[in-house]
């Protein structure tokens, strides 16, 4: 699989990623953005939805800080989405947590087709609710074969890419399947590192609708390699150095470090 098509595209294209998003990490997430060569905008009220998404290549929904409000205007922008053939990117952030998460999740689901559904194991799983239950898989102590077949068997469910980020990032569409070793454990020491996974999703299946599960892999690589590269370049200073480190890592992605330095096996 070469990536030189896929960063240079969204490089050259500059797609616009809307996003309704949350407001831990939306700077976060706008500046990775910015940084891989895309250009967002973050924008949640209702009366704007269905205008912003209609000038968008791709939209992104990530309910991280959730209320009825914001769920109202990922609904209104979902669906135009989906009526213009514009992928929508899901981060189904904390689900399992409360049930009017859960509920709020799987309503977005049934009223929204999604392109790229990505979550760590234990969101997945939840979101997946009765279809994982039943196959008796215990999201908190779930290994990678295991995570692998819940990827799979969801994607075919949901017609959708599914991406599962863990020590081992595992991406497929039902049909393919791929594992990413690259990252370190000190992304998880920062917030938003998933979140800017999420962004960096939704700009490169921007600039690829076409193929959303080459796009979301090569989203991933390029955030596990970029971290990689920050904490052996910053992590000696500290924490902040390091997440803004990942900025610049990001802003120097390139299609020769990514073919040089990608740890991941296509199955």
């Amino acid at each position: 699989m070469t990536f030189t098509s896929y960063i240079d595209q969204v490089r050259a294209e500059r797609p616009l990623v809307h996003h309704i998003t949350n407001y831990v990490t939306v700077n976060d997430c706008a500046n990775a953005c910015l940084a891989i060569g895309a250009s967002p905008v973050m924008a949640d009220a209702v009366d704007e939805a269905e205008s912003m998404v209609s000038i968008a290549q791709s939209l992104v929904l990530n309910i991280g800080t959730l209320n009825v409000t914001k769920v109202e205007a990922m609904m209104v922008a979902g669906r135009k989405a989906n009526a213009l053939g514009i992928p929508v990117v899901f981060d189904p952030v904390g689900v399992g947590a409360t049930p009017f998460r859960n509920r709020m999740a799987a309503e977005l689901m049934c009223q929204i087709r999604m392109a790229v559904v990505r979550g760590n194991i234990s969101e997945i799983c939840s979101l997946g609710g009765e279809a994982v239950r039943t196959k008796g898989v215990d999201a908190g102590h779930a290994d990678a074969k295991v995570a692998e077949e819940v990827a799979s068997m969801l994607a075919k469910k949901w017609h959708a890419t599914v991406v599962i980020s863990g020590k081992t990032d595992i991406i497929t569409d039902g049909k393919r399947v791929m594992h990413i070793r690259n990252g370190c454990p000190e992304m998880s020491d920062i917030t938003g590192s998933g979140c800017m996974c999420t962004t960096l999703v939704g700009a490169f299946v921007g600039a690829h609708p076409e193929d959303p599960f080459g796009a979301s892999a090569a989203a991933m690589l390029s955030m596990g390699i970029a971290g990689e590269r920050a904490w052996r370049s910053y992590g000696h200073q500290g924490l902040g150095h390091f997440h803004m480190g990942i900025l610049d890592e990001l802003g120097s992605m390139s299609a020769s470090v990514m073919e040089a330095e990608g740890k991941y096996d296509i199955l």
